[in-house]
């Protein structure tokens, strides 16, 4: 693997199933996280590595949302400090899987990076929502901590659903793969992208705007919250009779 190009055609090679696979992740994020991932293999670093300067990224953007006054260039840093650090998370998993030097500990890391973020991203608005916001009422700060409560969840219990599964059921010998990639599935998977929450933050410059965004995304995660509970309880019922 010489040329960039010849690295970014194996990397295409080496990505996930895009099934059950928002549209912004399939054609936006993992698109941009195979560029880095190639540039990675040029310069010689690791999945790790990759997966720390992704959360370099992300914290950096994080850290400005509760330290800095809301305008316009902080928005856009933001956002791009956001989706540079998503596609960077990409990218590790990618690089782990064209190189083969992925392994526990890469995994480990990358959902306490996951993790972390998904707390201190909330932490961060409540902290702006205080300090620079001039909220109409104190109730608005319950917002962001609803909003992390969720967020945490869905993380948690669809972790929690991932393992459970993989432990009672085994693949079965010459299965069918995966499936058909559900297109409509795909663009209803759109406003419980992390991605596409990342593009609330393009709405700093207006505070109002910015409130009123971060609002409605939290009102729908907490349906899709609602909805993956609902259908990952069961599915692992379902597994109770495979042997």
């Amino acid at each position: 693997m010489g040329s960039t190009g010849t690295v970014l055609r194996e990397l295409r090679g080496a990505q996930k199933t895009a099934k059950g696979v928002s549209l912004y992740s399939r054609y936006v994020n993992r698109p941009a996280g195979r560029v880095f991932a190639a540039a990675a293999y040029r310069i010689g670093l690791t999945p790790n590595q990759v997966t720390l300067i992704s959360a370099a990224f992300t914290f950096a953007a994080i850290a400005a949302v509760a330290l800095v006054r809301p305008s316009w260039g902080l928005a856009g840093a933001v956002y791009a400090g956001l989706a540079v650090g998503f596609a960077l998370d990409s990218a590790d998993g990618q690089l782990a899987r064209l190189t083969g030097r992925g392994g526990p500990d890469g995994e480990w890391l990358d959902h306490v990076v996951d993790c972390a973020k998904m707390i201190l991203v909330h932490t961060a608005v409540l902290i702006s929502f205080q300090r620079f916001f001039g909220l109409p009422s104190q109730g608005w700060l319950l917002l962001p901590l609803g909003f992390l409560f969720t967020a945490v969840l869905t993380f948690c219990a669809g972790l929690l659903r991932e393992q459970l599964g993989k432990a009672v059921v085994r693949p079965a010998a010459g299965g069918s793969g995966p499936g058909p990639v559900s297109r409509v599935r795909a663009v209803a998977l759109l406003p419980a992208d992390y991605g596409v929450f990342c593009l609330v933050f393009l709405l700093l410059g207006d505070r109002t705007a910015f409130r009123i965004g971060y609002a409605v995304l939290a009102v729908v995660h907490a349906l899709f919250l609602v909805a993956f509970l609902a259908k990952w309880f069961r599915e692992l019922k379902a597994l109770r009779t495979v042997d």
